[in-house]
């Protein structure tokens, strides 16, 4: 091992996506991935659980910006308004790492079970939301359908913002997603 450098996470996270690009998730072996960073097999697992969880790591911080979001937000619109613009605040948050998040995608897209990963976090961020909104005093399944809609919503322009570099911003398709669920709905 060289000499120490910072951001062991980021460095990490870069090499797995690097590698899980070049040579398929499925291939790529953790020790590969820590040697790539310049880290041991050990401090990869002080940073995930396995694998797969380089990809997801961030989920967690994003669930908590939109839950938070919600909570504190005094808007008096409906639930889904409400959701609306928790999604748009968080989208903010996350359009420095476009680039990034296209790359994982992409892996993501290329391998069933990061798909069906992907589905748990969004159906648990889906939950957190409806939670949020029954302490807000949302009855069901107003909730429910509310944080639902949402995510789906947020999963459609979250695939358009990140299908390539020519797309808006993601709160911009958020918006247009919202526009286009209610045109759905109304017809």
């Amino acid at each position: 091992m060289g000499r120490w450098e910072p951001d062991a996470r980021g460095r990490l996270q870069q090499a797995a996506l690097e590698l899980y690009s070049e040579r398929g998730f499925e291939p790529t072996t953790v020790a590969q991935i820590a040697e790539r960073a310049g880290l041991t097999e050990r401090t990869f697992f002080r940073y995930f659980a396995d694998k797969r969880e380089v990809l997801f790591a961030g989920a967690g911080e994003l669930q908590e910006l939109l839950v938070s979001t919600l909570a504190e937000s005094r808007g008096s619109g409906s639930p889904l308004a409400a959701v609306g613009e928790a999604l748009e605040e968080a989208a903010g948050s996350m359009e420095q790492r476009r680039v990034y998040s296209r790359q994982r995608q992409a892996v993501i897209a290329a391998n069933v079970e990061l798909r069906e990963r992907e589905l748990i976090k969004l159906a648990s961020l889906a939950s957190a939301l409806a939670a949020t909104l029954r302490d807000r005093g949302v009855k069901e399944p107003e909730a429910t359908l509310a944080a639902e809609a949402g995510v789906a919503v947020f999963r459609v322009a979250f695939d358009t913002w990140t299908s390539g570099p020519d797309q808006p911003d993601l709160a911009e398709l958020i918006r247009e997603s919202f526009v286009a669920l209610r045109a759905v709905t109304a017809s």
